[in-house]
């Protein structure tokens, strides 16, 4: 089986961002992205996703976090469109629910090749700690965008923000994995009518 990995660079006047990823890894970890609230949420996608992450980001932090969230999502959704390639033999559908205490959130994304974002997350704070919660729509649709995907982000209920947020980053991760799973049925096929997605 050829590695499913790849590694993306993208450097605008706001952001230089490194982004490494292998969708058949273990779970590890490493980010130096100078936004500690994101990366506990990006460390969430590669635990539970079994996806070995590696992001280093120099934004303009000194503006806010804005660009760096954004231009995260987009570089990581840029690696993951490498990564999967053609998409033959992929499971292609992934979902997913996790709880978190009284939160709940479901998440489904389909690698259709067209990019799509529904998310619905009342977030009932603006801020945990310090990080503006908003800038996580920015993140998923630069991600939605460019790795060509449909995703359905829909809290389900809980009223602490950490735990609405966690749980969606949490089903995010393991959505993921089942989507971009090998499945041995398909092998060398693919999972569309179309015959290309």
């Amino acid at each position: 089986m050829a590695e499913r990995t790849a590694s993306v660079e993208r450097n605008t006047l706001e952001t230089q961002i490194k982004v490494s990823i292998n969708l058949d890894g273990t779970g590890k970890a490493r980010f130096d992205i100078g936004v500690p609230f994101l990366e506990h949420m990006l460390d969430q996608i590669a635990r539970h996703g079994l996806i070995d992450l590696d992001i280093e980001c120099k934004g303009d932090l000194h503006i806010d976090d804005h660009h760096t969230v954004e231009d995260v999502g987009i570089t990581l959704g840029q690696a993951f469109a490498r990564a999967v390639g053609d998409k033959k033999g992929m499971v292609r559908y992934g979902h997913s629910y996790v709880p978190l205490d009284e939160a709940l959130s479901r998440v489904v994304i389909d690698f259709s090749g067209r990019p799509g974002l529904q998310m619905h997350v009342p977030f009932t704070r603006a801020v945990v700690g310090g990080f503006d919660v908003d800038l996580f729509q920015e993140f998923f649709q630069g991600f939605v965008n460019h790795a060509q995907v449909s995703l359905h982000i829909d809290n389900l209920r809980g009223h602490n923000t950490h735990h609405q947020i966690e749980t969606v980053f949490k089903a995010f991760g393991r959505a993921l994995r089942m989507a971009v799973e090998l499945d041995p049925r398909m092998a060398g096929q693919m999972p569309s009518t179309k015959g290309v997605l």
